[in-house]
């Protein structure tokens, strides 16, 4: 057996920026956690690293689902490396969804792993790579939520567990609105495979502005007050206190008063 057998794969092999968005975010917890530094601060640097983290966990779940599904080109183009410079559009996948969590309160991640889809047969190999990036935000989500299920707002690390609550949040958002079937989204990738040519030449048009059309839809007043008030609201009614940590999350982070509709806004 040769080295190349043994040694990992240079196209699979973790990068420097995903290890460090880790570092940022396990430092920024243990501040959190033990009272050191400012609380604020340190909850946006928890959200913001998290939120990195996930959005590059997201888009690795597309490319190691296409990956499986018979695309091998992912590996060439660095998409298995989690790291986010390797996807096509950095600033459309990543820019973007941090301007919108801090402006906003408002997760939306976007497209950024190119599937050559004549690599894949089958209309639900298809669907399951659109699904897999969404699955991750509410898994991950979940994975959140669990333990803020068990601790009360008398908790002697209520920052800490502000910023988890927070991050919580925002990944359900995530997994939820991009689902939504808009071209553009996630969610529209799923049902698109079982859609006539002619109706998907059509949406095609609109693919472009999906992300942003949601975002616009969530400042009408009455759409984001059911949005937030009722939907996500009510998912995290289910985890114990974790409303009112991720409300408290939400007030850290948005230390610099300058959000813009979104959670709270309106």
């Amino acid at each position: 057996m040769s080295l190349t057998d043994v040694r990992p794969h240079s196209d699979r092999k973790i990068s420097v920026i995903f290890w460090v968005l880790l570092a940022v975010l396990a430092t920024s917890g243990w501040a959190l956690w033990s009272g050191w530094g400012n609380a604020k601060f340190g909850v946006f640097l928890f959200v913001v690293a998290g939120w990195l983290v996930s959005l590059c966990l997201h888009e690795y779940a597309h490319a190691r689902t296409a990956l499986h599904g018979g695309d091998i080109s992912v590996g060439t183009k660095g998409y298995l490396t989690l790291n986010p410079l390797k996807y096509t559009h950095p600033i459309y996948s990543f820019v973007l969804p941090l301007v919108f969590i801090i402006l906003g309160g408002i997760a939306l991640p976007g497209g950024a792993v190119f599937i050559e889809r004549g690599r894949i047969q089958g209309k639900w190999k298809h669907s399951l790579i659109s699904a897999a990036g969404p699955a991750v935000n509410i898994l991950f989500g979940l994975a959140l939520l669990l333990p803020l299920a068990t601790v009360g707002t008398d908790t002697a690390h209520p920052e800490f567990f502000a910023g988890v609550g927070y991050l919580a949040m925002l990944q359900i958002m995530a997994g939820i609105l991009n689902l939504v079937p808009m071209p553009g989204l996630d969610g529209y990738g799923i049902i698109e495979p079982w859609l006539s040519y002619a109706n998907r030449r059509a949406f095609a048009n609109i693919a472009p502005y999906g992300m942003m059309i949601v975002f616009l839809l969530l400042w009408n007043a009455t759409i984001n007050q059911w949005f937030f008030g009722t939907v996500i609201f009510g998912i995290l009614g289910w985890f114990g206190d974790s409303a009112a940590f991720a409300a408290y999350g939400n007030t850290l982070f948005h230390f610099f008063h300058f959000s813009l509709g979104g959670f709270g806004g309106n």
